[in-house]
């Protein structure tokens, strides 16, 4: 029987139901938005390589001090690299070295692998290198004579290490591209830095310094990379403070703070991922930044022993542990047991983290001030001299007097604020991905610029020459004799020396002033060019972020002026592919290198940095006005002059560094066996030091690439097998090379462990691997362990 409704139900249900369609639509429409919203628009891909060069003989590259050779490692160097590309569109390239600065030849060097392996797809054009200005890594791979002077010259090692190490993790960053997001965000980091060259920026205009609340950079830009797969793959961010936490005495070769920032993000990111159900780590759990349990976590179940109880018990276990000798090895072992695995754990990439440098020409990582070795009073202000010497005048970092600390401190602070920036990201970069890239011959450039009558003036820059104060060096690494910062007349001895080299002619003396000059090195040309003439410039874009690679040091105000120059230019005239907000950046030290760049006023002071300004009063004018013409041609979608191209001077190079001739032992000893060992049936606590010293070889006859000279081993469950638990790239081990005399074949390997107050109690032992050279050229590895010994 059919039933019948009243017809106020009848109109309830129709209007339910059309509800439904309404709700159902507005839900389907939702859920459309949701992902067109996440929908990558670029692909993305990260990579990663070890860059460590040569650990022992070599000069460090930086603070240009003859007597700073190498001689074992503090934590290793790595090349990090990201690519983004338009499916159909361009693509732009940048690479972060854990160096001193990027170097033109480098440069060349990748680009025509690059170009043999991948055609035009990446060429000068659109690939950037830059480095994060460590002064604690190997030197002699720059191709200018005035930059490998301490280095013995040219040094081949170094330069393939980092130009193999770039061309791979760029390879890594191409086979990774995927479909992917890119977050952006910005935050302050107020105590990273200090400006070390105060006397000079007051010098600059009271209406422009007013603009500013700090006479140094506080901001980081940081990326964050979301592959639409597996989640966050990557970070790189950029903020300006010197790499010169390690002083310059420091032997061994590090990543300073930039780099142990990196190391301490990507290992928080590898705990943060491998702890479940765990939405973050605070930043807290790596305060002392030495070791966060990190590289071990498949390992987990395998390095957390099952072992007795008692300590009577672990101290029989080790006993049964002794020292095994040296003994041949397959070089393979030291990258198989190195605590980090390879680049990618199954289908999955490594997150890759790099700490980029910005315009930090006057920012210095020695934030406690500038005193008096002699006195502990605070230096001469507008010299930073010690009762007229400059060399008792040093920075003072925060862990003062240990530079180690210092380093880990600032490291740590960059971290931190990276960490915070990486969570709380929300902003997507959103648009084209395009660059533009040209050379100058910045000995030459006409310059307009307001003149004082209200109209323009045409200048010029000059051939390179390096001014007096250059010699007197910085309060982050003085120089030596009778020189001193904010000198502009110079001394008549130092010029009688000078014009032994070459007396410049007036024309350069007027082009300079006031700089007095001591090296003329523009105009010095034999062997070869002492420095660069012909630079390169470029501006990469991924949607709403410009990257500006500058191949020098800015100082703070100089950079301030190129980042609003080129903003400027890319939001004005209604123009609305860039708002206001646009983020605008500088990576400094990029593709090749010029030294510094300071403002026109911070030059009339003759500061270190004046000093080193190598064009002259105008450079930043030239450089301002050169990415302007950049800035206009990638906003009108123009093509712009590739201009002069840079000499290759590799065929030119000349090397004096000795090459290892042997490697010996006294008779009856093979190399990795352990000279000092532990105490037999030694205890020690977390916090302790755990000192073993091994016979070794010379570190050049193998760089462990990717591998490991020290490692720290934990005896497993099964009483007989050991897990990597700590290595050379940890920052809880130093790894110390020495000989007992400069032409000895002999040589030894300390090896350092601060016990972490987070390692697991257990048995432990130390290992060594090394490569000995034979009178005959033959290169053997070898390999050794120390006794076991108990943590508890």
């Amino acid at each position: 029987m059919e039933r019948s409704f009243p017809f106020h139900h009848r109109a309830l249900i129709l209007h339910r139901i059309i509800w439904f369609f309404v709700l159902l639509t507005f839900f389907m429409q939702e859920c459309s938005g949701e992902k067109e919203n996440s929908k990558s628009t670029y692909l993305i891909g990260l990579g990663s390589y070890d860059i460590t060069g040569p650990a022992a003989d070599v000069n460090m590259m930086g603070y240009a001090n003859p007597n700073q050779t190498a001689s074992g490692v503090h934590f290793r160097l790595r090349a990090r690299s990201f690519i983004v590309a338009e499916p159909e569109g361009k693509r732009v390239v940048f690479v972060n070295l854990d160096a001193c600065m990027a170097s033109q030849l480098v440069t060349i060097k990748v680009i025509e692998r690059l170009k043999a392996r991948y055609g035009d797809l990446y060429t000068e054009q659109n690939v950037a290198i830059s480095g994060i200005h460590t002064h604690s890594g190997p030197g002699g791979y720059l191709q200018y004579v005035v930059y490998i002077v301490t280095s013995f010259g040219f040094v081949r090692q170094s330069f393939e290490v980092i130009v193999d190490g770039i061309e791979k993790c760029i390879i890594q960053a191409h086979e990774n591209l995927r479909p992917g997001i890119i977050y952006i965000n910005k935050g302050e980091l107020v105590n990273a830095g200090v400006n070390r060259s105060p006397s000079a920026y007051l010098n600059n205009p009271s209406e422009e310094k007013s603009q500013y609340k700090h006479n140094v950079d506080t901001e980081m830009t940081l990326l964050k990379f979301e592959d639409d797969e597996w989640g966050s793959v990557g970070s790189f961010n950029w903020f300006a403070t010197h790499g010169t936490s390690m002083s310059r005495t420091n032997s061994l070769i590090s990543g300073d703070n930039k780099g142990a920032a990196a190391r301490f993000m990507e290992d928080w990111f590898k705990q943060k991922s491998f702890l479940e159900g765990v939405e973050s780590i605070h930043p807290d759990t790596f305060a002392k930044g030495i070791k966060y349990q990190k590289g071990n976590y498949r390992r987990v179940s395998n390095i957390i022993p099952d072992l007795p109880d008692t300590h009577n018990e672990l101290l029989g276990l080790a006993a049964s542990n002794q020292a095994s000798g040296g003994r041949p090895v397959r070089r393979s072992l030291s990258a198989a047991r190195r605590v980090r695995s390879a680049f990618r754990e199954g289908d999955r990439p490594k997150f890759v983290s790099a700490f980029c440098q910005s315009n930090c020409g006057d920012v210095s990582p020695n934030v406690l001030g500038a005193f008096c070795i002699d006195t502990g009073l605070p230096c001469d202000f507008n010299h930073s001299t010690c009762n007229g010497k400059n060399e008792l005048c040093y920075g003072r970092g925060p862990g003062y007097p240990d530079e180690f600390e210092s380093t880990r401190i600032i490291g740590d602070r960059q971290f931190r604020k990276a960490v915070e920036l990486f969570d709380s990201t929300t902003e997507k970069l959103k648009g084209r991905v395009d660059y533009r890239h040209t050379y100058l011959d910045f000995s030459q450039i006409k310059v307009t610029i307001p003149s004082s009558d209200g109209g323009t003036q045409v200048v010029k820059t000059c051939p390179a020459a390096m001014g007096f104060a250059f010699a007197a060096g910085t309060t982050d690494g003085p120089g030596a004799f009778d020189f001193k910062q904010g000198d502009d007349q110079g001394n008549p001895f130092w010029k009688l020396v000078r014009n032994l080299l070459k007396t410049p002619d007036q024309k350069q003396v007027d082009c300079q002033h006031p700089k007095p000059i001591l090296l003329d090195t523009g105009e010095m040309k034999l062997p070869y060019s002492w420095a660069p003439s012909v630079l390169p410039i470029q501006i990469l874009r991924i949607g709403q972020l410009v990257i500006l690679s500058v191949p020098g040091e800015f100082t703070t105000m100089s950079g301030r002026r190129l980042r609003d120059a080129v903003r400027t230019i890319l939001t004005s005239g209604g123009n609305k592919e860039f708002d206001p907000n646009v983020h605008v950046v500088i990576a400094g030290l990029t593709n090749s290198y010029s030294q510094y760049v300071t403002t026109f006023e911070e030059y009339q002071i003759q500061r270190y940095e004046g000093a080193s300004t190598l064009y002259g009063p105008h450079t930043l004018s030239a450089y301002i006005q050169e990415f302007k013409k950049l800035a206009t041609a990638l906003l009108s979608n123009q093509d712009i002059s590739p201009g002069p191209s840079p000499p290759d001077l590799l065929s030119k190079q000349i090397g004096l560094l000795p090459p290892v001739v042997m490697d010996g032992t006294p008779i009856g000893v093979k190399f990795g066996d352990v000279s000092t060992d532990v105490p037999k049936n030694s205890t020690f606590r977390k916090g302790n030091l755990v000192t073993v010293v091994f016979w070794s070889a010379c570190l050049r006859n193998d760089l462990m690439t990717e591998g490991t000279f020290a490692l720290v081993e934990l005896l497993n469950k099964d009483k007989k097998t050991w897990s990597p638990a700590y290595d050379d790239d940890d920052f809880c081990l130093r790894f110390k090379w020495s000989r007992p005399s400069k032409l000895s074949s002999h040589s030894h390997a300390t090896i350092e462990w601060r016990i972490p107050e987070t390692t697991i109690p257990g048995v432990y032992r130390i290992s060594h691997f090394g490569a000995s050279k034979s009178l005959f050229g033959s290169i053997k590895h070898f390999g050794g362990e120390s006794t076991a010994f108990v943590v508890v």
